[in-house]
């Protein structure tokens, strides 16, 4: 995507100097950060019709309302819809005709005296796209990635004028204007891991690929949605919830991959540590998961997603290669237990020094950071393609310079076997199935669970053509080449 970048100031004075946009500015936390950038730039009175911060508690809520959490999303809702029906109400008549209004809040936790706790904030902008329309409305979660509070202060303040920047002048172009949250700043600064368009001007658009572009882009690594669709900021459905993820292209979902998730499921709660409790469960999609010779196709990415809503899954989107990273990721937001679900010949893969090149410690500084904490690998089992055995983790062989390390892992519990699998199952692929359904072998709806198949031809998903004749199902090669980014089975 090639465009030019403008800095800060140009674009808080192009805003000061069109005379059709007129708004209200209401920060908590790290100052007025934002609103500074209109004051200093000159020609503000053109721009802010009203800047408010309200630090203290009190204040707050006798504008907007109680709430649990100052720093979240319903605070940021309740001041959106305050000042934007606030500003409406006072200027409509006297201006409503030839300007377009518009409120910006942010509510933040920056680093300060006392607060040592992760530095983050919600961060929003209601607007019209034209005098007298309706409302369109983007919001985002931010961690704040510098240091000092001073850092963090003028991070924030250029990140909230590429908001506003965006949504008043490229709110038709969703993708350039994700791109340009970073205009002026570096991943290393700041990190939008949670972004949401809707309202009048955005009714075309699907929050889950803006997740997706979050992490294709680069100002996350990882981004989430539920299985209605609603995309949702990491913290608030995995923080202290033990976790149970399945990683996988999906393309499509097997009966291999539900019962390698349920054997998993079954004994993460049975464990006494862990109390029966039920783990929440992720269905993960790497990047390299999702790319198909080298592109990722919007309409396959949201063919994939709509199988998985279909089965009530949870969806994470990541950049996460290593299993180390997504734990690192994981271990953010829970102390509880959590179990990874994956197959042999990820598993011999994880065992591959190569892997592991760029890192100081290697393979042990890997498996350090991945077992840090109450994590286990739940281990599906596999057949090996030349003399048909059965390979478990339990018999799994490795490289000799590692087959200690191994061990030791499985002793002590950090890798598991899955029990009580469906030994009919081992034979499937997926790539198999897509193979078969893409070539009318109607053989493939033996291999995916009632549901998906009924969800697959209705929809016509992934290129799926009607069964000429009735084809016997074949066991096909299980062979891997696939480093362990790919899909377990």
């Amino acid at each position: 995507m090639h465009r030019k970048i403008i800095s800060t100031h140009e674009k808080a004075l192009q805003i000061n100097l069109d005379q059709s946009k007129y708004g209200t500015f209401a920060e908590i936390g790290a100052g007025q950060e934002v609103t500074r950038w209109f004051f200093r730039v000159g020609g503000a009175a053109g721009t802010v019709a009203k800047s408010i911060s309200a630090y203290d508690m009190v204040v707050s809520d006798a504008i907007y309302g109680a709430c649990e959490r100052y720093v979240g999303r319903r605070r940021l809702k309740a001041m959106l819809d305050h000042e934007y029906e606030l500003l409406e109400k006072r200027l409509k008549g006297q201006r409503g005709a030839s300007t377009r209004f518009f409120a910006f809040a942010d509510t933040v936790a920056a680093r300060g005296y006392r607060n040592r706790d992760e530095c983050h904030g919600w961060m929003g902008i209601r607007f019209q796209t034209a005098p007298g329309a309706a409302y369109s409305q983007v919001i985002v979660h931010v961690r704040m990635l510098d240091q000092e509070n001073l850092q963090q202060q003028e991070a924030l303040g250029i990140l909230g004028v590429n908001l506003i920047h965006g949504a008043l002048y490229h709110p038709e172009q969703p993708e350039r204007f994700i791109a340009s949250l970073l205009d002026n700043l570096t991943g290393q600064r700041v990190e939008v891991d949670m972004i949401k368009f809707y309202g009048h001007g955005f009714e075309s658009v699907d929050n889950r690929l803006m997740s997706l572009q979050l992490v294709q882009q680069g100002l996350t690594d990882a981004a989430m949605f539920t299985a209605k669709g609603d995309v949702v900021q990491a913290a608030e459905i995995l923080y202290k919830k033990p976790l149970l993820i399945e990683r996988g292209s999906f393309r499509p979902v097997t009966n291999v991959t539900l019962d390698m998730l349920e054997c998993a499921r079954a004994q993460f709660v049975q464990e006494p540590r862990r109390q029966g409790t039920d783990p929440l469960v992720l269905m993960e999609m790497t990047l390299k998961n999702l790319s198909a010779g080298g592109t990722i196709k919007h309409q396959d990415f949201l063919d994939r997603a709509d199988l998985l809503g279909s089965l009530g899954k949870t969806v994470l989107i990541s950049n996460y290669g290593e299993f180390h990273r997504l734990a690192d990721f994981l271990f953010r937001y829970t102390k509880k237990p959590i179990g990874i679900a994956l197959g042999v010949p990820t598993l011999r893969e994880l065992f591959q020094e190569k892997y592991y090149a760029d890192l100081e410690g290697g393979i042990l500084e890997s498996f350090g950071r991945l077992f840090k904490k109450d994590l286990r690998l739940y281990v599906y089992p596999s057949r090996d393609p030349a003399s048909g055995e059965l390979i478990t983790a339990d018999t799994l062989k490795v490289a000799p310079q590692v087959r200690q390390l191994y061990a030791y892992l499985l002793e002590n519990g950090f890798i598991e076997p899955i029990r009580g699998y469906n030994e009919s199952y081992l034979p499937i692929f997926s790539r198999d199935v897509l193979a078969r359904l893409q070539t009318g072998d109607g053989s493939w709806e033996q291999l995916v669970p009632g549901d998906v198949v009924h969800i697959i031809k209705e929809r016509k998903l992934f290129g799926w053509r009607e069964a000429d004749a009735p084809n016997q199902f074949r066991s096909r090669s299980n062979s891997v080449e696939a480093p362990p980014t790919l899909e377990p089975v």
